[in-house]
Formats: C-alpha cells, structure tokens, sequence
C-alpha cells in the first residue's frame, strides 16, 4: 500500500486542495459530504480560497493534511461538540474521487485517532456523525472499530429523498482493544 501520512497544511498543499476541491461546479466529494447543507462554494482562483473561511479552517490545529506519496489528496479534523464535557468529533474528506476506495481513508483516520488519544489524554470518546447516503463512511466507521450509537431516522432530506444521520463512537479501551495504535 502507498505511504497515507498526515501533515499540518501548508500554502503549496493548500494550493492543491483548492484544486482538487473546490475549483470546479459540482465535484465528486460534495455529493456525500453532507450534500444537503447545500453550502458548497467554488473559488475561481486560489487568492480567493487562500483568504476563504475553508482555507483557515483547514491551516488550523484541528486540521491536518492526508498526504499519499507526497501528493496531498485529502484531509482530516476534528471538532469540540463541546470541550468542557470532553465531547469531540472527527471527519475525513478525500477530495479526488479516484483516490477513493483505496483504504487511504481508513489509514488516515487510524492515524489520526492515535494522534487524538496519544495528545488529549483525558479524552474518553471520539465521534463520527455521517448520513445513510455515505455507505462507504459507515463502513470506514465500523472497519474501525467504531459503534454505531445512534441512527436518527430521516432528518437528512437531499434530491427529493429523507436519509438517516448516523452517530458512531469509540471509547479510548476499545480502540486499544481492537489494535488499531
């Protein structure tokens, strides 16, 4: 399998991503990632990304780059829920479709998940929240490990259809259980 390694975000990778994600109309990645939000937003060019909202997002502490072979083709972050309550999430986009169903997000998420439990030691529980138009984040979830905690029935309403919001968790014990650090 090729090198998945995880890097802060950088001008060069950020340039990239804007690339792959958010130069063209309608890509790929927007149709599973939470499409009925419906808050996509192209940039014509990378000065306009470079000062967007995203591209800070993306530079900052809970970002970081999915990096295959040298190329960046995703990312990974998380989110406090809320910190006082030690409640936090996690998300993964890999931007260009063809470098889907490669296990690269499988091995950036693991990566990532050691990061969280390795850097936030009192931290117990790390969520992941995708809808039932994302088979492929669900099986990511429960190939590693995570439970399925809730499924709130049709409350994701996108092309004419309702979906469901899938919740998944793992407990820091069962992550160390299931060997994947």
């Amino acid at each position: 399998m090729k090198k998945v390694s995880l890097t802060q975000f950088t001008e060069t990778s950020l340039k990239e991503i804007w690339k792959q994600g958010f130069s063209s109309d309608h890509p790929e990645w927007t149709k599973f990632n939470a499409p009925y939000f419906n808050d996509y937003q192209k940039f014509t060019n990378f000065e306009s990304f470079k000062e967007s909202t995203i591209a800070k997002y993306l530079l900052s502490e809970d970002c970081r780059c999915i990096i295959v072979n040298n190329q960046p083709i995703g990312m990974v972050s998380k989110d406090w829920i809320d910190k006082q309550t030690r409640w936090l999430e996690i998300g993964i986009v890999i931007y260009d479709s063809n470098k889907w169903s490669a296990g690269y997000g499988t091995t950036a998420l693991q990566i990532w998940i050691n990061h969280i439990f390795q850097n936030i030691d009192k931290l117990e529980h790390i969520g992941l929240t995708t809808w039932s138009g994302n088979p492929s984040m669900m099986h990511v979830a429960e190939k590693l490990g995570f439970q399925k905690e809730a499924q709130i029935r049709k409350v994701r309403y996108y092309n004419g259809k309702y979906y469901d919001s899938m919740k998944y968790g793992i407990l820091r014990d069962e992550w160390k259980n299931v060997g994947k650090n």
